[in-house]
């Protein structure tokens, strides 16, 4: 399982670049990471996977040729959820929807084993289905990267605590949910907006944490990483790739 090397980039300062999957097949996510993807997003928030749909995508993701790690976004800070998705084995997990330092509190905690968390343990997939327990205990608190979205005004107002909990990996900011939630859908330049996005930044930067986001085209990969100050982006959608492809095509014919 190409498992960890995510983790240690983000805390390295490196500029790990993703892709998003939200189709749900095993073929998509496993074409996605035979590229040259740092990581792939195996959507479980917008999407109709299942926890079986996820898990496949996982088993895809390590498959494939490339060195892609495989994550999950999860679909709320539920632990229940992120204890079932991390024992699918994955690198990372993303959990969506944050509106307070309190709620990120108990997100990362639920990510972490203890003493530092209060993640269940159980020989599922990660473990080696349990043969591998006591190794997997021990390391995976630094191996599994723990990003929370910041995509609310509660989230942006609580910023500074948030970047300040222990065992939190990265933050990544959800451009649409919070451009919305600032009555600005989709306005990127509103004053509001970029005031909310400068605040993260700098919150981030003042512990070190780096901060990430999606972008669509790739005009958006420029402006993210230059003017927003994203150390690192999710570098499209699956289906988004699936239309530009398309589109081009047709526009040849």
């Amino acid at each position: 399982m190409h498992t960890g090397s995510l983790a240690a980039a983000l805390r390295d300062g490196d500029a790990p670049v993703g892709a998003w999957s939200t189709v749900g097949h095993p073929a998509v996510a496993e074409l996605l990471a035979a590229e040259a993807f740092d990581f792939v997003v195996l959507d479980g928030e917008h999407s109709e996977n299942t926890i079986g749909d996820l898990a496949d995508g996982v088993r895809a993701v390590a498959a494939s040729d490339g060195n892609a790690d495989p994550v999950v976004r999860v679909s709320g800070a539920d632990a229940a959820e992120i204890r079932r998705v991390l024992d699918l084995g994955v690198a990372g997990v993303v959990v969506p929807q944050v509106e307070s330092a309190a709620e990120a509190r108990e997100a990362v905690a639920a990510t972490r084993y203890p003493p530092e968390g209060r993640r269940g343990v159980a020989g599922g997939r990660a473990s080696g289905y349990g043969s591998d327990l006591g190794e997997y205990v021990e390391s995976a608190n630094d191996d599994v990267a723990t990003i929370l979205q910041i995509e609310t005004p509660g989230a942006v107002a609580d910023a500074d605590d948030i970047a300040a909990i222990d065992g939190l990996d990265a933050l990544f900011v959800g451009p649409a949910d919070l451009s919305a939630r600032l009555g600005a859908f989709g306005d990127f330049d509103a004053p509001d907006f970029r005031e909310a996005v400068e605040a993260v930044v700098a919150a981030a930067d003042d512990e070190g944490v780096p901060v990430g986001t999606l972008a669509t085209t790739p005009e958006e990969i420029t402006v993210r990483r230059d003017d927003w100050g994203m150390d690192f982006v999710v570098a499209g959608t699956d289906v988004g790739h699936l239309r530009a492809g398309a589109r081009a095509f047709l526009e040849e014919t």
